[in-house]
């Protein structure tokens, strides 16, 4: 950047560098969904999965190297937290993915990001933020606030704070209409209960015209999707404008739960639809390529442990 000085660029080459991210394996599922591993410091590595669809293109970028909430249900939780990741590491995978998919010349690719990669952002604070301001900056990426959508397991506090940095989308996990539920699956909820995490979701939207919490609800076969768990769910969100997104269950090795029926997840919908509450249910993507959230780290994760054995065992052998 000849336009910068020389004294500035001489700093900027002892104290910065321009290392872009680097994928160690690029996974296309027969519906089109994309799923990279990329490399970090230290041998870690994070999952962000592209999902195309008709009028739209989104990505689901990570947060953290791994994930110390431990939700039951959830694959990445089983690995346990090892960092945070930079504003770098988050951006850089919004850029990767952009550069990615031009390469396949796709006309703007990238409509939506979302955090619901691996980890928990509002335990990421500063810097989700940083990085989510530079996405809908207009000289940046310059995406619509209403298209990055932040997801969180429910940080109180750090709800309150989010109100007044930004006011880009928020997605809830809640996965129970209450707290004896809840704590079962979301073990965050025994440090803020739904009592505490409600009002820090309308203080969100407060003031703001139009706007609707996302809550996430995973479809747990004979635990949380209940016809009774439906109507207690309805009644608990009552006055706070709504979408309500059923996730069926994504299974993984270990994980003790199944899937909710596609009929039971239908009859689910229908009960929170009658109560009046807009209510989608997520199209399960790439199965064919570890689709859930933390599989793809899990299994480069066991074959690297399995070939550090095998190496032990022939080093065994051999003396």
């Amino acid at each position: 950047m000849t336009d910068l000085s020389k004294v500035l660029r001489a700093k900027l080459a002892e104290v910065a560098e321009i290392r872009l991210p680097k994928a160690v394996f690029d996974q296309q599922s027969v519906d089109g969904t994309r799923k990279w591993l990329l490399s970090l410091d230290g041998g870690n590595a994070i999952e962000t999965v592209y999902i195309p669809e008709p009028n739209r293109g989104t990505l689901c970028i990570s947060s953290q190297v791994g994930c110390a909430l431990d939700c039951k249900f959830c694959s990445t939780a089983q690995q346990g937290f090892n960092r945070n990741l930079s504003v770098a590491e988050i951006i850089g995978q919004v850029w990767f993915a952009v550069q990615a998919l031009a390469d396949e010349e796709r006309d703007r690719p990238v409509t939506n990001v979302v955090f619901m990669g691996m980890g928990e952002p509002l335990l990421n604070f500063n810097n989700v933020v940083a990085a989510a301001n530079l996405m809908v900056d207009d000289e940046a990426y310059g995406l619509s606030k209403r298209r990055v959508t932040l997801s969180t397991s429910g940080v109180v506090p750090a709800l309150y704070r989010l109100a007044e940095a930004t006011d880009i989308s928020l997605a809830v996990s809640l996965h129970a209409p209450n707290d004896e539920l809840r704590e079962r699956i979301v073990p965050l909820n025994r440090k803020f209960p739904i009592a505490e995490l409600l009002p820090a979701c309308r203080n969100y939207i407060a003031g703001k015209p139009h706007r609707k919490i996302t809550w996430e609800y995973v479809m747990l076969d004979g635990v949380n999707d209940r016809d009774e768990h439906a109507k207690e769910l309805a009644k608990l969100l009552e006055g706070i404008p709504s979408k309500i997104n059923l996730i069926p269950f994504n299974p993984f090795p270990g994980a003790g739960f199944k899937r909710s029926s596609d009929e039971r997840i239908l009859r689910f919908a229908r009960i929170l639809q009658a109560a009046g509450y807009t209510t989608t249910t997520r199209r399960t993507r790439g199965d064919d390529i570890d689709g859930a959230c933390g599989q793809l780290v899990g299994k480069v994760q066991e074959r690297a442990k399995r070939r550090l054995r095998t190496e032990q065992q022939v080093q065994a052998e051999r003396t």
